[in-house]
């Protein structure tokens, strides 16, 4: 086995680890955060994602400054995460991360080719999307934050439990785990007709979203949380761009 090798799979290997999808996606809440208050000052109705809407919506039971109370909550996260991974601190390799978001960057391109020119061919889609009428800065603000919220609920949460249940039912792991990939992905894609800032629904939109979410389901059990999460915000920005 050669030196390249070797290295390649050391970076596979260890960027898959919790510790180092806890540091990456940290630039993706705080920047999601300060934009959206940089974008919506003053507003009395903040647009915020779904999932982000829902977590601070269950924060708020537990006090008013739902903000503070949620990054109250990431630093303890971060404390159980640096504890739990002590081991691979001493050996935490910074170059990774810059090669975490470029493995993002491809895949994300990849998919936005891939899923749109099958998508259209299909079924001659045309998206269009309520935030159109937002701001640019709000969109990206939004980008970052459906990566961040959205995979850590549909893809860390929806995930995992839908593959505890499936596992009970079927004997055979593959049947498992296709089954809570599949249904994660019809749910990922649903959620996006609720609510005041849903899309229309469209069968095109429909499979484009579907489609979309088995693949960032299949990036997430083989690259775990942090690839998962700026792959779904490096895509919605190349929306954006073009």
């Amino acid at each position: 086995m050669t030196n390249t090798t070797k290295s390649i799979r050391n970076y596979f290997s260890t960027t898959h680890s919790l510790l180092y999808s806890y540091l990456i996606s940290l630039p993706l809440l705080l920047a999601y955060e300060v934009l959206i208050f940089i974008a919506q000052p003053n507003s009395e109705q903040v647009v915020r994602i779904s999932v982000d809407v829902w977590v601070k919506t269950l924060f708020s039971y537990i006090g008013q400054d739902v903000l503070s109370i949620t990054l109250i909550f990431v630093a303890l996260l971060g404390i159980y995460v640096l504890y739990s991974e002590r081991e691979q601190l001493s050996s935490l390799k910074l170059r990774y991360f810059g090669g975490m978001i470029f493995e993002s960057s491809v895949y994300a391109f990849i998919l936005g080719l891939m899923l749109t020119v099958t998508v259209s061919n299909l079924l001659q889609m045309l998206q269009t999307s309520p935030i159109e009428s937002l701001s640019m800065l709000q969109q990206f603000a939004l980008s970052l934050g459906a990566g961040l919220y959205e995979e850590l609920f549909f893809r860390v949460i929806l995930v995992s439990a839908l593959l505890y249940i499936f596992k009970r039912f079927f004997s055979n792991k593959y049947i498992s785990f296709g089954s809570a990939i599949i249904f994660a992905a019809l749910i990922f894609s649903l959620v996006h007709y609720i609510g005041v800032m849903g899309d229309p629904f469209t069968m095109g939109s429909f499979l484009f979203r579907f489609l979309f979410g088995l693949a960032l389901n299949a990036i997430y059990i083989w690259r775990g949380f942090g690839v998962a999460a700026w792959t779904h915000a490096i895509y919605d920005i190349m929306v954006i761009i073009y």
